[in-house]
């Protein structure tokens, strides 16, 4: 009998030390994937669905991503239509009933951000346009700041024995990063009124943001490639005006970008966009401390 107590005790403390499980975190795209690691810390295990180097818009429903999906506690997602292509696929072949749209395991970041650029109209012959407006609301920290809140709680909801070290994740996060705005709002400060050309419309919070001043887009509309005929007509306008550069997403091919720059002699500035971008912006705060950087330099 006293053998056999000995035994449970030894298999009861053997349970004891194993530690609890992460919680499975299926994020869309990097910044996201990112954030939820930042206020995650050692209680999740984020996997990111994308990388910096695709096109968010466009990402195949690949079978492994599927399986992902199926053994996820939490999906984080842009929303605003960013995944509408793909996600909606993913998740309904995954059959995970707690990671579907209005269940407590699916979470989207733009219901929490004041989104720009809302269509006056619906119409595909406008190009690849959003309904609710643009998605790509990361470009601003801020709208990071705003997310960061209501993830946190997202997280404890899901997850409630671990919802008080959440919120100690992410209150120690939003000091860091409040301070870390405030910075680059002041390194940034020469680049309001600066005059700038995208090839896509993907910066319009960063523009926002900083004060910069959006003259025109390459693609004559939203993912429709840019002609010879409307490159000119860019190039035009930018002759009129004082624009210090044109800029493109890491993602993207620089060719309509180094197109315009050589003809207008202004600088062509690839930002990275998201995390993973190019080697410096290997996380949300390297994201941004780069981002400023570049835009300083093409501004020069």
């Amino acid at each position: 009998m006293k053998s056999s107590m000995q035994s449970l005790v030894v298999i009861l403390a053997a349970v004891w030390a194993i530690p609890a499980a992460a919680l499975n975190v299926f994020a869309t795209v990097p910044e996201w994937g990112a954030l939820a690691a930042e206020v995650g810390g050692d209680k999740v295990t984020v996997y990111v669905a994308t990388n910096a180097l695709q096109d968010p818009h466009h990402v195949e429903a690949k079978p492994s991503l599927i399986a992902r999906a199926r053994s996820a506690d939490l999906i984080v997602a842009t929303g605003a239509e960013l995944e509408i292509g793909w996600l909606p696929l993913v998740l309904q072949q995954a059959g995970n009933p707690k990671v579907q749209p209005g269940q407590p395991g699916y979470f989207e970041a733009a219901p929490f951000v004041t989104l720009l650029d809302k269509p006056a109209r619906l119409d595909r012959a406008e190009g690849d346009v959003h309904a609710a407006g643009d998605p790509h609301i990361q470009t601003d920290p801020r709208n990071i700041a705003r997310v960061a809140a209501p993830l946190a709680t997202k997280l404890g909801q899901v997850d409630p024995a671990n919802a008080a070290y959440y919120q100690a994740r992410y209150k120690a996060f939003a000091e860091r990063w409040s301070a870390a705005i405030a910075r680059w709002e002041t390194e940034a400060a020469p680049l309001r009124g600066v005059a700038v050309l995208v090839q896509h419309k993907a910066f319009t919070y960063l523009i926002a943001w900083l004060g910069l001043k959006e003259v025109a887009a390459l693609e004559p509309k939203p993912g429709i490639e840019p002609t010879t005929a409307h490159l000119s007509e860019v190039l035009a306008l930018a002759q009129q005006q004082p624009v210090k550069m044109v800029l493109h997403a890491a993602y993207q091919s620089d060719r309509a970008s180094q197109w315009i720059a050589e003809r207008a002699k202004i600088n062509a500035v690839a930002l990275p966009f998201t995390v993973g971008g190019d080697d410096a912006a290997k996380d949300l705060f390297g994201l941004f401390d780069d981002t400023i950087q570049r835009l300083l330099k093409g501004a020069q």
